[in-house]
């Protein structure tokens, strides 16, 4: 049987280290503050909103909304925007994307301040993925898959690693993330020939490829250590299943994050975790 890696257990540990930092903050007079920015009430984007926003308050760090309807215009978003952009008050802002179709998606990822960008969607922060540096932030669900290796206390360096998937949200962000603590990777994408012959000799499997259960057990080895990013509606359950088909796959490997109770709870730690390190540069 897999050991489980259950991601409440890293997001109550992250949530208390963030509680100690906030407090440290508001002893020096500064309170980490979020802007949730949305357009319209797409029932994905309220489902997020409600979890980060409890994230929010359970670590100490204020949120502002600023909610506008899904018919806005053009000007009226640049401006709404540019006002949360340059309100010095707030250290870190979630836009939701998609926006609806009247609306510019490339202006407003470029638009959005890299310092404030928390959820690594501008060009700048994913260069700073990519060049291992302080550059706004990284995806965070990127960071949410290591931060539960980190926990678990599972080794990376010089370790073989496979991720399957490419997108610049979670494929290509933790295959450099994995890079840079000395693992060596292999990015499989739907291009790739044979991605089984490949993820089978990996130590690290992430699977991020957005399909339902296409990681099945002759993905995988004894050995190890598989962390599922996908999410997905499962027709046959009635709910949210990943990318890996968890009861076909969980007896036979050494460690297993499922779906729902995996990365999805670590995700919206890591955000937060993101204003409070934007608010603690920003004091720097």
């Amino acid at each position: 049987m897999a050991r489980i890696l259950r991601g409440k257990e890293v997001a109550d540990a992250l949530t208390a280290r963030m509680q100690e930092q906030v407090e440290e903050l508001k002893a020096r007079g500064v309170t980490p503050t979020l802007c949730i920015f949305r357009v319209g009430e797409r029932p994905d984007d309220l489902s997020y909103e409600r979890g980060a926003t409890k994230r929010a308050e359970t670590a100490g760090v204020a949120v502002k909304k600023v909610v506008l309807p899904a018919d806005v215009t053009q000007e009226a978003f640049d401006e709404a925007f540019r006002q949360v952009n340059e309100d010095d008050s707030i250290h870190g802002i979630l836009l939701f994307r998609p926006l609806p179709g009247q609306l510019d998606n490339e202006k407003a990822r470029q638009m959005l301040d890299p310092a404030k960008d928390i959820d690594g969607c501008t060009d700048l922060s994913l260069a700073g993925v990519f060049t291992n540096t302080k550059t706004g932030f990284p995806p965070c669900t990127a960071q949410a898959a290591m931060e539960i290796l980190h926990h678990f206390n599972i080794p990376v360096s010089g370790k073989k690693a496979a991720v399957i998937g490419r997108s610049l949200v979670i494929g290509r962000p933790v295959a450099m993330m994995l890079m840079h603590e000395n693992a060596t990777v292999v990015n499989c994408h739907t291009r790739t020939a044979d991605v089984p012959s490949i993820t089978r000799e990996a130590d690290i499997l992430i699977a991020a490829s957005g399909r339902l259960h296409s990681v099945t057990a002759d993905y995988t080895n004894p050995d190890q250590v598989v962390i599922d990013v996908g999410i997905n509606w499962d027709e046959q359950k009635g709910g949210i299943s990943g990318d890996v088909d968890f009861e076909k796959v969980e007896p036979h490997v050494a460690a297993i994050t499922p779906v729902p109770g995996g990365v999805g709870g670590v995700t919206t730690c890591v955000l937060i975790g993101h204003v409070i390190e934007a608010a603690r540069r920003k004091m720097q």
